[in-house]
């Protein structure tokens, strides 16, 4: 079993930054790839990033260059790093555990999730 604890969301102004974090908890937390996902009202849940458990990450096109995401394996903490906010990426953000080297974009491939942290960007 994992737990999941995101938090980081807020208010902010379109072109401004912030950092999402996710701590986990439970059993060898370290061999999950992580991802962050992100669903909007009205909207489909939909993949913004992965790092796997080996270190390399993905990306959905549109927060390519502008979002990082990152793993403190020590804090077992997973960041989200979003930079230049756009309205469109007001959201609830979720992170999400995978047991696969490849966890993939997919929701129904993660088996743990946290409650979600909400991001709201102004215009």
């Amino acid at each position: 079993q994992v737990q999941l604890v995101e938090s980081g969301g807020g208010l902010v102004q379109a072109g401004g930054s912030l950092r999402l974090s996710c701590v986990g908890s439970g059993r060898a937390f370290s061999r999950y790839s992580m991802g962050w996902f992100r669903q909007a009202p009205g909207k489909e849940r939909e993949f913004v990033a992965y790092i796997s458990y080996g270190g390399r990450t993905d990306y959905t096109d549109s927060v390519k260059g502008r979002f990082t995401i990152s793993r403190d394996v020590a804090k077992n903490t997973v960041y989200l790093q979003m930079s230049s906010l756009e309205p469109e990426d007001s959201a609830a953000y979720y992170c999400a555990a995978n047991g696969l080297a490849n966890p993939g974009t997919r929701s129904y491939g993660y088996e743990y999730w946290g409650q979600g942290t909400q991001v709201i960007v102004s215009s």
